[in-house]
């Protein structure tokens, strides 16, 4: 049983507890928020963990070996580098990191601690919908590109309407919808065709200062990948890639809930399984057998994957937010 601690009491933390408490793999251990009654109220919830206040009495008492962390995006790398220094196991949410100086530094702390690991909680690239999509596009010949969207209507943005500044649509917070909705197409991008030559990112900006929704084009040599993003509108259109006379339709590039092939004579091929479960499980489960059977090589392989795609991933997040030249308020002085 792993026992874990959680930073963060929002609904995307109930859903991954949730998803750890279904797969009977990790148990609550520890809950840690600035305000008690916060706290209290979602471990009450939850099994009637712990609860902390204070974060380094939380890494120090805490009775944990591993820490999810779906606090604001601006205090994932402060939080982890102290999870990492306590000797925690981290699992932080997607992006994890505001630019490539903080993913270095993590990348050193965990060579100090091997014994450590890191994983960010991309929950797409776990799915059997999404190993249905790699095992398809293996088999056609020619690919000439893909277009990925991602849109959907933050509640948040009510708040941004009535002149209010939420943290997901806040510099300060690193909050924007690159950051928030578009690291979803982009973990697909990376992770099916690798890093691209060129790259662009079209912004925009709502009164807050954030991106509320943009384009991106990674450039390939041979094609492009359009990534369509945003969360202050709704979109229905289908992410597809294509082959020659083939193409692959999914119904958007975040949740991956249904994918389809259709072959040269337009015959239509369903490849996904329905979604019954949990959306977390996947991950919860792949994180689960690495912590408890590191030294498996099918695992270490894994955990090496989805290591080198989030500095990957974060190395893009960054070039594409200097391609729309949106700088949050920590990085100003710099």
């Amino acid at each position: 049983m792993i026992n874990f601690g959680i930073i963060g009491t929002n609904w995307i933390t109930q859903q991954f507890v949730e998803a750890a408490q279904t797969s009977g793999l990790y148990q609550l251990t520890g809950v840690y928020s600035r305000h008690q009654d916060t706290a209290a109220k979602f471990s009450q919830k939850n099994g009637g963990a712990q609860t902390y206040t204070d974060l380094d009495t939380f890494f120090s008492k805490g009775q944990f070996a591993t820490v999810y962390i779906a606090s604001p995006n601006s205090l994932h790398f402060e939080q982890a580098q102290k999870a990492i220094q306590a000797g925690k196991n981290i699992i932080v949410e997607k992006p994890a990191f505001e630019n490539q100086g903080q993913m270095e530094r993590i990348q050193e702390l965990l060579k100090q601690h091997p014994e450590l690991h890191y994983f960010e909680a991309a929950r797409n690239i776990h799915t059997p919908n999404f190993h249905a999509i790699e095992k398809q596009l293996k088999q056609m010949p020619v690919v000439q590109g893909a277009n990925f969207t991602y849109m959907k209507y933050s509640s948040r943005y009510d708040q941004v309407l009535q002149g209010q500044e939420p943290n997901v649509f806040s510099l300060k917070f690193a909050g924007g919808a690159l950051q928030d909705l578009g690291v979803y197409p982009l973990y697909d991008a990376i992770a099916l065709f690798g890093m691209p030559d060129e790259f662009n990112y079209f912004p925009e900006f709502i009164q807050t200062g954030v991106d509320g929704k943009g384009v991106a084009i990674l450039q390939y040599g041979e094609f492009n990948v359009t990534l369509n993003f945003g969360k202050t509108t709704n979109s229905y259109m289908s992410s597809e890639i294509y082959g020659l006379k083939d193409t692959i339709e999914i119904d958007d590039a975040g949740e991956l809930a249904e994918v389809n092939y259709f072959d040269s004579e337009g015959q239509k091929t369903k490849l996904s399984q329905p979604v019954t479960e949990n959306v977390m499980l996947p991950e919860v489960r792949d994180f689960a057998r690495v912590l408890n059977e590191p030294g498996n090589i099918q695992n270490q392989t894994d955990y090496l994957r989805w290591l080198n795609l989030s500095v990957q991933v974060n190395k893009m997040l960054f070039n594409l937010r200097q391609s729309g030249k949106i700088v949050f308020y920590d990085e100003r002085d710099n």
